[in-house]
């Protein structure tokens, strides 16, 4: 009988980590020896300080100009679409059979839009959680009912 390996992804806007689990009672163990981080300035911190100012035509009022792109928020969305490679990747060579996302709200839906067909084949379940901050033991806590530790 073939195992199963679950990848779980515990990730958040800035940073993530993947675990494993090939099955009941073998508990949690690092996939990589490292986790993925970006570092988030604030949106303040992209441009200028103060935003552009405008006239209305019809009475010349003047009003304060919001930037077209919250970059804080790009950024995020671009640290999602990473991870989602990388799981695409290892979807592609076979290194998992399933796979569990851990992410708040935000995140787990860019991490959705951001799977391949390959990886997004393998979802298995979803905690709407942000779990990054806890170590492999108590993370297997959380998981019981989506992963048999």
């Amino acid at each position: 009988m073939k195992k199963i390996t679950t990848w779980i992804l515990v990730a958040d806007g800035a940073r993530a980590h993947i675990v494993k689990n090939e099955g009941p009672g073998k508990g949690l163990a690092a996939v990589m020896d490292h986790d993925f981080a970006t570092s988030h300035v604030p949106s303040r911190e992209y441009g200028t300080d103060k935003p552009g100012r405008g006239f209305e035509s019809a009475d010349g009022a003047r009003h304060g100009k919001e930037p077209r792109i919250d970059f804080h928020t790009y950024e995020k969305t671009r640290f999602a679409k990473m991870i989602a490679d990388n799981l695409e990747r290892a979807a592609d060579r076979n290194a998992y059979d399933r796979l569990v996302l851990v992410a708040p709200p935000k995140t787990l839906g860019d991490l959705r839009k951001a799977l391949g067909m390959e990886a997004g084949s393998r979802v298995s379940g979803e905690l709407n959680k942000d779990l990054t901050h806890l170590d492999i033991h108590e993370l297997s806590r959380h998981l019981e009912l989506l992963v048999p530790c």
